[in-house]
């Protein structure tokens, strides 16, 4: 086996990793919450209490699944709030760096999403960071769900791609979600505390939880081999 084949692959969240728009969801799921009458949530609380699917998270706060109508009317405002509100979010602190530097490196990444496909790649293509990817993947299908297929579904698709494997991949983003994903295909995860959920969330998943994207690159280095 070649040096190039054995070096560490990144698979990067996108929603409260690379981009930093945790305040454009808490505005956007208070909008939905308004529609089926719950209180807003604070930062704080939000972190305390998001899980998916997203349903189950609404649960948690109404004491019942939502109905499929209220669901969808949820879904919707949620989305369109969002829409309205991520233009301004900016890039994560020192993300074209990090992207860049790794790049250069010789080492490959991608970009694996639950924001929809179709709204996911025009986006990263606006912020400039492309071009860093060896593939952009968003979801696909109804939202609400968990990562773990569509995970799957990307490494099927990296496999053609120099022969990229879970098993020298590491998986960066700010759920707990990304690391049942990452688990469930055989990669490794970390996790980054400035997106959706707590600190003590995110160490419930039993991998590395870091405070900087900084970190989390340093630490997937250290898997290399």
């Amino acid at each position: 086996m070649t040096s190039g084949k054995t070096r560490t692959h990144l698979v990067w969240d996108w929603n409260g990793t690379l981009l930093d728009d945790i305040h454009a969801v808490i505005h956007a799921t208070n909008a939905a919450f308004a529609e089926v009458e719950l209180a807003p949530l604070t930062l704080e609380q939000y972190r305390e209490m998001y899980c998916v699917p997203i349903p189950r998270f609404y649960e948690r706060l109404l004491g019942r699944l939502p109905t499929e109508a209220e669901w969808e009317r949820m879904d919707d405002i949620f989305h369109r709030y969002y829409a309205e509100h991520r233009v301004v979010c900016g890039l994560t602190t020192g993300v074209e760096e990090l992207l860049t530097r790794w790049q250069q490196a010789g080492h490959s990444q991608s970009l694996l999403s639950m924001y929809g496909h179709e709204h996911l790649v025009p986006v990263v293509r606006g912020y400039g960071i492309e071009p860093r990817f060896v593939r952009v993947d968003g979801r696909t299908g109804p939202s609400g769900g968990s990562k773990a297929l569509h995970m799957e579904r990307h490494f099927e698709a990296l496999a053609g791609l120099g022969g990229i494997s879970p098993e020298n991949s590491v998986v960066i983003g700010d759920a707990v979600d990304d690391a049942v994903a990452a688990a469930h295909v055989g990669a490794r995860a970390v996790l980054y505390t400035g997106g959706s959920h707590s600190r003590s969330s995110l160490e419930a998943a039993g991998v590395p939880v870091v405070d900087s994207l900084g970190e989390a690159v340093a630490l997937a280095e250290t898997f290399s081999g």
